[in-house]
């Protein structure tokens, strides 16, 4: 009894070994041949299935009915015996076949010889940065047979899944990618295939390059942080028109110019997570000619500074206790028409507001889509007016003061989306309130970049003002609109 059941453990020891011999070949799928019978190793299958021998009745009986019904049991080569020649059970000491599973996506997930190989730098493709190998699951492919055609989509999508993991492994230790394409000992050969059609026959030569231009060893990377992110924009922007004086319908000639600039700086976000810091300047300066001015060559129409700065911490996900800041005033005097008096001047009027609460800031995973909210129950106003030719009450201050402070509550809104590759918007919306008088300011800009230096804006701004002085006895006086329309010259630096 004892000799019987170790002739069985000596059995099955040797099927053991004969199937981890099998899956540890070179590849996944290489087959061995072992005295007549094949034994393939595949993924995670361990189905048996003896080995059978076809007969004139099985071919015969194949054709009536099913074939898998009709499948003879016939001993193989493989077949053990015991000490006393019976032979043993075959469901359990009989040759094993390793089955390959039919729903299995071979390209899917065997890797390329490239992943066991040294990392070489070759190049680096900046519309994969930040992104995530989710091209896991094939496009879906409409047609009279889609299992055939769906073999070009699982080949762009594993390239691409390859691209995105070697991309982020590079990033993610750049340590451990000890060559560069342009500084390898020897660069890999190039061919050209040239067709002669008067022989019909295609010549194959080396593509060799001149010493003379090729470029030495590429710099080495700053892969330092950066934990400020920089972005400077600037444009300027005219309208022109020219009228003869003796044009039959009339007119006079005038020429327009808008100048736009603007400086952000923010925390890198990516580094610091639970703080949000960031501060924006821009300045705008619009002058046109005046011909219907006989004191001045030229009006201001816009002439506006203002700083915009806000410091969050982090409360929960996308939630901050924020502290904001906004002040603004022109830089240039201005005057009414046909008169030398001044209309505003440098802080006449200049306004700043502090206000404490919480923010809000989303953006999608593109980054074409950001909104921020700024809520702040308590909040300080001040307006100011330093200018001693100008009357203080005409700016909301009262009568021998220079200065007017206020408390209240403000709300700030502001949302950036880019409406196509080459199309902006942007809108802001700031609103006060002190419980008694209350003011606001709507912003919005679209943006239509022609090239990388020309581009289109128009701008519209919508204010309100309860306490505004009521403009030739008419109702709407508290509320004021502005439209701009312009093309010209554009510019941006970013560090993003």
């Amino acid at each position: 009894m004892l000799q019987r059941i170790l002739t069985r453990l000596t059995g099955l020891a040797a099927c053991i070994a004969v199937t981890m011999t099998s899956a540890s070949g070179q590849s996944l799928f290489d087959e061995m041949i072992l005295d007549g019978e094949t034994v393939s190793a595949s993924a995670d299958t361990t189905t048996v299935k003896p080995v059978v021998k076809e007969t004139r009745s099985t071919r015969q009986g194949r054709q009536r009915r099913n074939p898998r019904k009709q499948v003879e049991k016939v001993p193989s080569l493989w077949d053990l015996t015991d000490a006393n020649g019976m032979p043993l059970d075959s469901t359990y000491y009989g040759p094993q076949e390793l089955l390959p599973d039919p729903y299995m996506d071979v390209d899917a997930w065997m890797m390329p010889r490239s992943f066991y190989m040294p990392a070489v730098f070759i190049s680096y493709d900046g519309t994969l940065a930040g992104k995530v190998a989710a091209e896991d699951n094939p496009l879906a492919i409409e047609g009279p047979d889609p299992e055939k055609m769906n073999w070009a989509d699982k080949t762009v999508i594993r390239d691409r899944r390859q691209q995105l993991r070697f991309q982020q492994f590079m990033i993610e230790h750049p340590e451990l990618v000890p060559y560069n394409l342009e500084s390898m000992p020897r660069a890999p050969k190039e061919f050209v295939m040239t067709v002669d059609p008067s022989t019909a026959k295609i010549n194959v030569t080396e593509f060799t390059r001149d010493v003379k231009e090729m470029t030495g060893t590429a710099p080495k990377l700053n892969l330092g942080r950066i934990n400020w992110l920089h972005t400077f924009d600037g444009s300027l922007h005219f309208s022109q028109a020219y009228i003869s004086p003796n044009w039959y319908q009339g007119g006079k000639s005038n020429l327009n110019g808008i100048l736009f600039l603007q400086y952000n700086v923010k925390l890198n976000e990516a580094f610091h997570k639970n703080l949000i810091f960031e501060t924006n300047v821009q300045y705008k300066l619009g002058v046109n000619n005046a011909p219907d001015d006989t004191v001045h060559a030229y009006n201001i129409s816009e002439d506006l500074l203002q700083i915009n700065t806000k410091f969050g911490l982090r409360a929960w996900k996308r939630w901050y206790y924020s502290v904001t800041g906004q002040f603004k005033t022109q830089l240039l005097n201005n005057y009414q028409i046909n008169s030398d008096k001044l209309r505003s001047a440098f802080l006449s009027p200049g306004e700043l507001n502090v206000g404490v609460g919480m923010s809000y800031n989303y953006s999608n995973r593109k980054g074409t889509v950001n909104f921020a909210a700024n809520i702040n129950p308590l909040s300080y106003n001040m307006k100011m007016c330093t200018n001693d030719k100008l009357n203080p009450v005409s700016f909301g201050i009262e009568e021998g003061h220079k200065t007017i402070s206020q408390y209240g509550s403000n709300v700030e809104l502001t949302f950036k989306a880019k409406l196509a590759w080459n199309i902006e918007y942007n809108s802001r919306l700031f609103a006060f309130t002190n419980y008694e008088v209350s003011q606001g300011d709507w912003e919005n800009t679209i943006t239509f970049n022609i090239n990388k230096y020309l581009s289109t804006k128009i701008f519209a701004h919508l204010r309100y003002q309860s306490d505004a002085n009521r403009f030739e006895e008419t109702h709407w006086h508290k509320w004021q609109f502005k439209e701009i329309l312009s093309i010209g010259f554009s510019y941006r630096f970013s560090r993003a």
